[in-house]
């Protein structure tokens, strides 16, 4: 009678041998082990030769097992770096002379479409505010159906020269009254107003004085009335500084706040420090001051918000749709409760913007889907490809 012990292993022995047979009898340490890992994955000698060049670091005329190796050719691929710099085959630059002087005007896209009138915040310009969120993939198709045209404000555009001493700085007033003469250089008739911070306080103004030349805004952390103490104190300081020291500590931290808010580091790290290098090394202290000292000197819009119809034509408001838009984590967000306050609820829409500050560099996606509905609610046949987002509770606090 058989050994059913020995039985069972002769037969688990043929069985190894069987299943191991096309595999040659060679000795395999670590790197050979490595190299039949990674050769494995393809059937294109090529490819495999490149796989297999690896060498071994060693000492002596061989490698062993557990000995380092190195892996030869191999780079760690990091995604482009941000930068803030001017794409110049974007636009086309004209110069306009106004009663106040000259700025500069970039234009992009169809002269035939109609127009949008972009208009920066403080420290920025045309390419430090808008140019990303323009080159935004959804942003990029809903902006083929308009012609840009980004005016920048007096010495704040890029390597733009010291004014000269002496020259007195367009007020708020007049900086919006700039945007008749650009309208009139370009043969416009009306367009639509895309702006922030300071930028969006003027094309306030402008819509007061000549609400049958603007069909829309969408305006960004809007502040309708003058300045309180801590900012005229602050800002003050910053523009006394910008004149004499430059950029120094104060005047960027300042910028930063206004811009992104709170918690900024740990929001987006890489987006701050592009900003912050932006502000250091990129901006012109002198005209940002007189801008600065332009700004905190504003007046109050003096508009109202009026229900009752027999009433409403001898207040002062908004006659034009208002998109009013704001960062949840931004330090503008009870300035634009207030202006939604002295709107029309008829014709105005306020929206908080959840996670954000700085809303068009941090949110673009919600900024072009909002604009889009914006849009097309008020007559304009837009088409954009969508990707499906979460839910507007999630990501909107809408109000009117």
């Amino acid at each position: 009678m058989s050994n059913p012990s020995a039985d069972s292993t002769f037969v688990m022995d043929d069985i190894y041998r069987a299943t191991t047979t096309a595999i040659p009898n060679v000795s395999r340490n670590m790197l050979g082990s490595l190299k039949t890992f990674v050769g494995a994955g393809t059937n294109d000698p090529d490819e495999k030769e490149a796989f297999l060049d690896i060498k071994p670091l060693t000492r002596g005329p061989a490698a062993e097992v557990g000995d380092d190796i190195e892996l030869k050719a191999v780079q760690l691929q990091f995604p482009s770096a941000r930068t803030l710099d001017k794409n110049n085959s974007l636009y086309q630059e004209e110069r306009i002379e106004t009663g106040r002087g000259n700025l500069l005007v970039a234009i992009q896209g169809d002269r035939t479409q109609p127009a949008m009138i972009t208009y920066h915040d403080l420290g920025l310009n045309h390419v430090a505010n808008f140019q990303a969120f323009f080159n935004f993939s959804e942003m990029r198709t809903l902006a083929q159906n308009f012609c840009l045209y980004h005016i920048n404000a007096p010495g704040q555009e890029e390597g733009a020269a010291t004014v000269p001493e002496g020259y007195i700085y367009p007020t708020m007033e007049e900086l919006s009254e700039q945007i008749s003469d650009v309208m009139l250089h370009f043969n416009l008739k009306s367009f639509i107003g895309l702006g922030v911070g300071v930028g969006a306080n003027v094309l306030v103004r402008f819509a007061l004085f000549h609400p049958e030349k603007v069909d829309a805004l969408c305006l960004l952390n809007c502040v309708s009335t003058t300045a309180g103490w801590i900012e005229w104190g602050y800002q003050k300081l910053n523009a006394r500084h910008l004149r004499s020291k430059g950029m120094t500590q104060g005047a960027l931290d300042y910028l930063m706040w206004h811009h992104f808010g709170r918690l900024t580091e740990e929001r987006n790290h890489d987006l701050v420090h592009v900003y912050r290098e932006y502000f250091e090394h990129h901006v012109n202290p002198m005209n940002l001051a007189l801008f600065i000292d332009s700004y905190i000197q504003r007046t109050d819009l003096n508009i109202s918000r009026e229900l009752d119809p027999n009433r409403r034509a001898s207040v002062r408001t908004v006659e034009v749709p208002v998109l009013n838009m704001t960062g949840a984590l931004g330090p503008h967000v009870d300035d634009t409760v207030t202006f939604n306050s002295r709107l029309d609820p008829s014709t105005s829409t306020w929206i908080k913007l959840q996670d954000c500050g700085m809303v068009l560099e941090e949110q673009p996606a919600k900024v072009v889907e909002a604009l889009r509905l914006f849009l097309q609610g008020n007559g304009y046949a837009l088409k954009l490809s969508r990707k499906p987002s979460a839910s507007p509770s999630e990501d909107f606090s809408v109000g009117g």
